[in-house]
């Protein structure tokens, strides 16, 4: 009992030096690493053992999805293909359903673009659909924030769940499959909210005479905007249903092609170099380290690092023996898959930030996977999942996204609590339901 005391005392200090003292959560979770290995008495070899395999591990099979996927996502957003994306969203689902049509618009665009970017591009839409429609712009941009922060939290490849499902060990084609029904089910009641509650806050927009605007006569077109985004999927799709036993595309060298380019890495590396082509004139320049692919690499470093440190802490507790001491009445798979969901809420309410919530909880979780009973293929997904369900609530002030929804509508703080923190809250555990029910179905 007295190694679990110290877990929770290490982790009181990592929060406190990343909320309090503002220091970067990567070096707040390496240091915690370190410092937990000392206190719960790991002799000096293990402790270096496991910072060399943590970090190394974990950045080995996670850090160039991170790296890929961000590529992928500022080229879309610097070209103008997210904003292609949207609009063609636009166009299928209507102005009419214009909540809908912003909740399913940030939801597909944050799958590939970082949620706060999301919000930021696709606002003037949102301000626009809302003045055109006479709908309160609360419920416009809350519909968009609420869906950016769904996909953010369960679909890959965004860097929170590929870090989680990296370090469970979870399959991704899986954790993509699973994720998408459990945002898409989960967006459900979060629509009922925004139009029945949110919609109820009179807010109007105010366009600026002086708002930038991005040449759409250089946009690419919906199709080669969408390449990049479904050509991975599709791709690691495949590759999951190749590796069945039944071996439903044969064993010869197409099954071998499948596999290979249907692994994260290869697919997620077409993605970024199919992005290379959305530009209307390709600059090489746009390579360079001060062009788009070095931003890309500034913007990915970050996570990449804090992942890497979340494995050397994961690696510290797995090497420390905590799995063995965690109680056999955890081992029930549908009790236990709620261990995961709470911690990551309380990570991510208390710290605001979702990737590092994620990461954390997964790196503690990793070790106790067997005890818990979410050892199986199925249940490592679950396990993930469940992660990107307590990751998505509460987001309130300490969290960005917060403040780009309130900053950008001008909604005061008591009405940013009341619909987009509500909001998140009633998707975190909304989401965690619908897993509990599948893994009462399936596990």
């Amino acid at each position: 009992m007295l190694l679990i005391f110290t877990i929770f005392a290490v982790l009181a200090i990592i929060l406190l030096a990343i909320i309090k003292w503002d220091i970067h959560p990567f070096l707040a979770l390496f240091v915690g690493a370190v410092f937990y290995g000392l206190l719960a008495g790991m002799r000096s070899e293990l402790i270096l053992q496991s910072i060399t395999d943590g970090f190394g591990g974990v950045l080995g099979s996670v850090g160039l999805l991170i790296l890929f996927g961000v590529i992928l996502g500022t080229f879309l957003e610097k070209t103008g293909g997210a904003i292609v994306i949207a609009e063609r969203i636009l166009t299928w689902i209507g102005k009419k359903s214009v909540n809908l049509t912003m909740m399913l618009g940030g939801y597909v665009l944050s799958i590939p673009v970082f949620g706060d970017s999301t919000i930021i591009m696709m606002n003037p839409i949102a301000k626009s659909l809302a003045l055109k429609s006479s709908k309160s712009y609360a419920a416009t941009i809350v519909a968009l924030s609420l869906g950016a922060m769904c996909s953010h939290s369960l679909v890959p490849p965004t860097p929170g769940p590929i870090a989680a499902a990296g370090i469970l060990g979870a399959d991704l084609a899986q954790m993509i499959f699973w994720g998408m029904i459990v945002s898409l089910l989960t967006l459900i009641p979060a629509y009922i909210f925004v139009n029945r509650v949110v919609s109820k806050i009179q807010l109007k927009p105010t366009l600026a005479v002086n708002e930038e605007k991005l040449d759409a006569s250089k946009f690419p077109s919906a199709f080669h905007s969408f390449l990049p985004i479904l050509i991975p999927l599709i791709l690691i799709i495949l590759a999951s249903i190749a590796n069945y036993p039944s071996a439903p595309l044969g064993t010869g060298n197409f099954q071998k092609v499948i596999l290979f380019i249907g692994s994260p890495v290869i697919a997620l590396l077409i993605g970024a170099v199919l992005s290379f082509t959305l530009p209307e004139k390709f600059d090489r320049k746009m390579l360079a380290s001060s062009g788009w692919l070095g931003e890309s690499l500034r913007i990915a470093a970050p996570v990449i690092f804090i992942t890497g440190a979340g494995g050397v802490f994961g690696k510290m507790l797995q090497n420390s023996g905590v799995g063995e001491l965690v109680s056999t009445g955890m081992s029930d798979a549908n009790w236990g898959i709620f261990l995961p969901f709470l911690i990551a809420f309380a990570l991510k309410t208390a710290q605001g930030s979702t990737t590092v919530a994620m990461i954390t909880t997964a790196s503690i979780v990793a070790p106790l996977l067997s005890p818990l009973g979410l050892d199986t293929d199925l249940m490592r997904v679950f396990a993930a999942l469940a992660i990107g369900a307590g990751s998505l609530g509460i987001s309130h002030a300490n969290d960005s996204a917060y403040w780009v929804v309130t900053q950008l509508s001008g909604m005061s703080i008591r009405e940013g609590n009341k619909s987009h923190s509500l909001g998140t809250l009633i998707m975190g555990w909304t989401a965690i339901g619908i897993i509990f029910v599948f893994s009462l179905i399936l596990g």
